[in-house]
C-alpha cells in the first residue's frame, strides 16, 4: 500500500466549472474571480474578500495595505511556513520571532509579550495546523499596543472559534488554496476584512497597480470623450502581478461547495488516528486536536525517534513530513533568529502523518499499524 501525505480532492464538478470558463473564452481575471470572492464573503461572513494567486501574495499585500514605515517590526511565529516571514521582508520590515506554546505549538503569548517593543507595528498569528491561537487574549493585547493583526489562516478554512470565524478576528485574514490545503484552486489565496477601507488600493495592488474602476472618476476624460474612453485606467499605487484568474476561481467555486464535507471527513480521520494512538507508548499527538470543533489541514505526532520512525514508515509505503523547521534556524532569518529555544529543540520530534479528504479508513489503520509495529520493535 502507498499512502500519500497530502492530496487534493477534485473531480467532475471542477472540470465542468473550468469548461464553462473555456466556453466563455475568459480565463484571466474576470467574472469567476468576482463570483468566488462573493461566495467567500458569504462563507466567512466578512465584508470584503479579494482573490489573489497565493497566500504568500495575500500576506505581502496585507502588510503593504498599512504602509508601515520601513524598518518597523512585525511579530511572527518561528514555527510557520516561510511566507509568513518573507512577507515582512518584502515590505522592508523586520521580523521579530516568537516561540511556540509547548502545548498548542501556536504563538506563545507570554513570549509575544516579552518580544514586543515600541517599534512593533503588527502581529501575524498563525493558526498552526488549523488549531486556533487564543484570539480572545491576543486581540485585546494587540489593541492596547496599537498593533495591527493579520491572521495567517493557511491551515484552516471555515472554523469558528468562540462564535467568530477564524480569519475575521484580526484586521485582515489570509487564506491559502495551494494544492495541499483544506480546499484548492491549484495555487491561490484570499484576503478578507471587515474594514473595506483597508482594501481601497488592494485590487489595484494585486494587478500591477491598475484599478479599472478609477477611469470612472477621470471626469475630464469621460465628459469630453464618453464613447471612446472605455479603455482608460490609472496607476496610482505600486502593484504586483498577484491576481487570481478565472480558471483558479472556477476550481475554487466547486471546492467551496465541497469544503464542509471535506472538513468533516478530515475530522473523522483525525479522530480515528487519535483513538488508535491512545495506547501507543512514547507517541503523543502534535497538539491538542479538537476535530469536532475545528478544521485541521495537518495531523501529526511527537516521538523521540523521529527519523527512525519516518524511515520505517517510508519502507511500508507511507509518506510523512515535518512541519516545519523553525524559521529561526534557517540561514535567511539567522540575523533575527536563534531566539526561540523551545521550538528550536522540540521540532526534531515532529512527524506529519497522511491527512486528506480521500484518505480511507483502511489507509489510516495501515498507518497506525506501521507506528505500532515500529514501537513494538523498539521495546
Amino acid at each position: 500500500m502507498n499512502v500519500r501525505l497530502f492530496k487534493p480532492s477534485v473531480g467532475e464538478e471542477e472540470i465542468l466549472n473550468i469548461k464553462d470558463a473555456f466556453d466563455r473564452s475568459w480565463i484571466g481575471l474576470g467574472p469567476k474571480v468576482n463570483a468566488f470572492e462573493a461566495e467567500w464573503e458569504k462563507f466567512t461572513g466578512c465584508k470584503m474578500a479579494i482573490g489573489v494567486n497565493s497566500a504568500t501574495a495575500a500576506l505581502h499585500l496585507a502588510l503593504a495595505a498599512f504602509q508601515f514605515p520601513a524598518g518597523k517590526k512585525v511579530l511572527v511565529p518561528s514555527l510557520t511556513f516561510a511566507a509568513t516571514a518573507t512577507a515582512v521582508l518584502y515590505n522592508r520590515l523586520e521580523p521579530v520571532f516568537v516561540d511556540s506554546d509547548p502545548e498548542t505549538l501556536g504563538m506563545d503569548l507570554d513570549d509575544l509579550d516579552r518580544k514586543y517593543d515600541s517599534d512593533c507595528v503588527a502581529v501575524m498569528p498563525v493558526h498552526y495546523a488549523g488549531h486556533p491561537v487564543p484570539m480572545e487574549r491576543l486581540m485585546p493585547w494587540a489593541r492596547a499596543r496599537g498593533l495591527k493583526v493579520i491572521e495567517d489562516c493557511a491551515h484552516t478554512a471555515g472554523a469558528v472559534y468562540q462564535g467568530k470565524v477564524l480569519g475575521t478576528w484580526g484586521d485582515i485574514g489570509c487564506f491559502s488554496f495551494e494544492e495541499k490545503k483544506l480546499m484548492t484552486t491549484g495555487d491561490g489565496g484570499m484576503m478578507v476584512t471587515n474594514e473595506p477601507e483597508l482594501f481601497k488600493d488592494v485590487k489595484a495592488m494585486r494587478w500591477v497597480g491598475i484599478d479599472k474602476d478609477n477611469w470612472k472618476t477621470a471626469q475630464e476624460y469621460i465628459l469630453a470623450n464618453h464613447n471612446a474612453m472605455h479603455w482608460f485606467y490609472e496607476i496610482n499605487v505600486l502593484g504586483y502581478k498577484y491576481n487570481m484568474n478565472d480558471l483558479a476561481a472556477s476550481i475554487g467555486l466547486a471546492q467551496l461547495k465541497k469544503l464542509p464535507d471535506m472538513n468533516a471527513r478530515r475530522s473523522q480521520i483525525i479522530r480515528r488516528y487519535m483513538d488508535g494512538l491512545q495506547e501507543v507508548e512514547g507517541v503523543q499527538p502534535l497538539l491538542p486536536f479538537e476535530p469536532e470543533n475545528y478544521c485541521y489541514q495537518m495531523f501529526g505526532i511527537r516521538v523521540d525517534d523521529r527519523d527512525e520512525l519516518m524511515i520505517h514508515l517510508k519502507s511500508r509505503g507511507i509518506a510523512t513530513g515535518c512541519h516545519y523547521t523553525p524559521l529561526t534556524v534557517q540561514p535567511l532569518f539567522r540575523p533575527w533568529g536563534d531566539n526561540c529555544p523551545y521550538v528550536e529543540a522540540e521540532h526534531n520530534r515532529f512527524v506529519t502523518l497522511p491527512l486528506h479528504a480521500d484518505l480511507s479508513d483502511e489507509e489510516v489503520d495501515y498507518v497506525l499499524e506501521g507506528i505500532k509495529a515500529f514501537h513494538v520493535q523498539r521495546v
